[in-house]
């Protein structure tokens, strides 16, 4: 008989011995798992794609420390909720005990004034605060409680991590175990879980349930997949499609798919300050230096939605979605950054000409720092020629304008002041 409960649930790992992936971190000596032997945890925030393990490796961490362990959801919990576990806690410490766990998944949509009601808890060590998300903590929690918490980054599992579950799940669930399975081809699998040990297990058991003879190829995996495909997985592979076919569309200056497919997203229930955040990056990627006041614009629309959010916040997605696709573009500083980075790599750490260095010291004065810099505010126009690399590096030249009417005037101006490494 089928169980109402998910593979994915059936199959959630109880210790750490039974946890996949993540090494790093809970690996032999790895500091997680010192933490956890120890018996002494620290506050900390999992910082990762969606299923990967965060939530399962926090009641891991609660279960191998034997404490009391809390879980809150950040979409369905507000102060009042947080207040009730703390004074519950407060309630059942006795004094040397060590504090329960806090779980709180999705701690990004936690907003400012929730966050703030945990600080005390925390400061205090009334409780022990493991918060989970998928967002960038640094954009996400607020400074006080970050602070307070250690960070830890959980990656997707590689490719042995995601074969060894499916074998596992076939070999181990008692419903599969029922069923005649075979796994000719992977690749379909793991390509579509995209690192996703959820994920993964979902599609197994869609495959599954089609028959109780069940050969796995990659064609039946796309063929099924294609069949069962939502209108929009915020959390899965659409996601990462849809957000694919935004950007591209405004790098290619086409305003009109650009919309359709913000209109995708925010109608799916996509994060704005998700989408927000790659406008910024597109700024600055994609329009450059052709149109350097649409970093300015976005910045601004990234502002504007924490504060406003939705649903006038799509109309601020929209303005910046609009003013990007059809700005010029230069992706200039962003290939030269790369090529920069690329040459320090291959060279090292080349010396600091003596003209360049600082000198606060007079025994530094004394070695020749500072001797023979040029202040070029000094000079006609503010501009004087030397030397700015490294001797090693010579006339390297990162750099290079693009063919836009704002990139053509710094083209020419690199021209008068450095000749021929600027032709103009």
């Amino acid at each position: 008989m089928s169980s109402n409960i998910p593979l994915a649930e059936r199959m959630r790992p109880r210790d750490l011995d039974g946890y996949v992936g993540q090494r790093h971190l809970v690996g032999p000596k790895a500091v997680l798992r010192r933490f956890i032997e120890s018996k002494n945890i620290p506050s900390m925030i999992f910082w990762g794609p969606p299923g990967v393990g965060k939530t399962t490796l926090a009641n891991i961490i609660a279960k191998e420390v034997d404490r009391p362990f809390y879980i809150l959801s950040a979409v369905n919990s507000g102060v009042k909720d947080v207040r009730e576990v703390i004074e519950k806690a407060k309630s059942q410490r006795f004094f040397n005990t060590p504090s329960p766990v806090l779980f709180i998944d999705e701690i990004h949509r936690f907003s400012k004034s929730q966050q703030d009601s945990l600080l005390g808890a925390v400061e205090q060590g009334v409780v022990t605060l493991i918060g989970a998300t998928t967002e960038n903590p640094s954009f996400e929690v607020i400074s006080p409680l970050l602070s307070r918490c250690q960070v830890y980054t959980l990656k997707h599992l590689d490719e042995k991590d995601l074969v060894g579950l499916v074998d596992q799940a076939i070999a181990q669930d008692v419903e599969l175990k029922e069923k005649q399975i075979a796994v000719e081809e992977y690749d379909a699998l793991i390509r579509f879980s995209g690192g996703d040990a959820r994920k993964l297990l979902n599609i197994l058991e869609l495959l599954a349930s089609t028959a109780d003879e069940v050969v796995i190829t990659n064609k039946m995996v796309v063929d099924k997949l294609q069949e069962a495909t939502s209108i929009y997985d915020k959390d899965g592979e659409q996601h990462y499609d849809i957000i694919s076919a935004f950007i591209k569309s405004i790098r290619g200056s086409d305003p009109n798919g650009a919309l359709y497919w913000l209109a995708r997203m925010l109608e799916g229930g996509e994060d704005p300050k998700f989408i927000a955040r790659r406008l910024v990056i597109s700024a600055a990627e994609d329009v450059g230096l052709a149109n350097p006041n649409a970093l300015l614009l976005a910045n601004a629309t990234f502002q504007s939605v924490h504060v406003i959010g939705m649903p006038e916040a799509r109309i601020v997605l929209s303005e910046a979605t609009v003013y990007l696709a059809t700005s010029p573009k230069s992706n200039a500083a962003y290939t030269a950054i790369d090529e920069a980075l690329d040459y320090v790599r291959k060279t090292g750490n080349l010396p600091v000409p003596l003209h360049l260095r600082n000198a606060p010291t007079k025994l530094m004065k004394n070695l020749g720092y500072g001797k023979d810099y040029l202040y070029p505010h000094v000079y006609p126009g503010n501009f004087v020629q030397q030397g700015y690399l490294p001797q090693e590096a010579g006339n390297t030249k990162f750099y290079e304008p693009q063919a836009n009417a704002k990139e053509k005037e710094i083209r020419q101006r690199m021209h008068i002041y450095w000749g021929d490494k600027y032709k103009y």
